[in-house]
């Protein structure tokens, strides 16, 4: 008998409460500059791929967008014993969190396919295609498993370039400092991969991908696969 596929992982009302708050406290601490919101399609799925300076980016994310979004995120906040161990598993999957291994294999496997089960549901889901943030400021190359969700579900893809968020300090705009922005690129045009071979398509897309998000965050690309962080 085969297995019944798990439900995708929906955010509760601990999500859009948290999104009502930090929306306006954001927009007073960083004032962030945002770009190309109109982008992001109204309905279907769409997956934001973005670049990926800070931890900070797993939330200007969701409060930059006009639609709700889910993420891929570390296993290790998902774990741990007593009180805050559960706390932390309620709040993040409260929130239509999804753990992600930090290992090849099975484990990665299973968080594609969870990602995918997101967009499948019409839902948005954002992810970062160098894995981990970037600590020298540049663009560093895209993973396959974006592109891989991406040929599997058919979801839209749009680019999100973010500027500034690794150097950015709270009410720094009111000493002068440069405000962060999270730019919004249009959708990916990829109807002429229609038919293509799926290492040829997924290598494609991976490359548009990353060629888009380097031209909304103004980062030099490094080319090399990003190994200078663990999160």
């Amino acid at each position: 008998m085969p297995a019944v596929p798990t439900p995708a992982p929906r955010p509760g009302a601990v999500y859009f409460i948290g999104r009502a708050v930090l929306r306006p406290l954001f927009q007073l601490i960083y004032r962030p500059r945002i770009v190309g919101r109109e982008n992001v399609p109204d309905s279907g799925a769409v997956l934001l791929a973005s670049n990926h300076l800070a931890a900070l980016d797993t939330v200007i994310i969701p409060t930059s967008a006009p639609r709700p979004v889910q993420f891929l995120i570390k296993s290790a906040f998902f774990t741990g014993p007593g009180l805050l161990g559960r706390f932390r598993r309620w709040f993040f999957t409260s929130i239509g969190g999804v753990p992600v291994h930090r290992t090849t294999g099975r484990d990665s496997r299973a968080a594609l396919d969870a990602g995918s089960s997101i967009l499948r549901a019409g839902s948005v889901f954002a992810v970062f295609p160098e894995g981990t943030r970037s600590r020298d400021g540049r663009l560093h190359a895209g993973h396959g498993g974006a592109a891989w969700m991406a040929l599997d579900t058919g979801a839209q893809v749009v680019p999100v370039g973010l500027i500034g968020t690794g150097t950015v300090r709270p009410f720094g705009h009111l000493r002068g400092r440069p405000r962060l922005e999270v730019r919004f690129g249009s959708p990916l045009d990829l109807r002429d991969l229609a038919g293509v071979a799926a290492g040829r398509a997924r290598r494609e897309i991976t490359e548009r991908m990353m060629a888009a998000i380097a031209e909304l965050s103004g980062q030099e690309r490094s080319g090399n696969v990003n190994a200078s962080s663990r999160d």
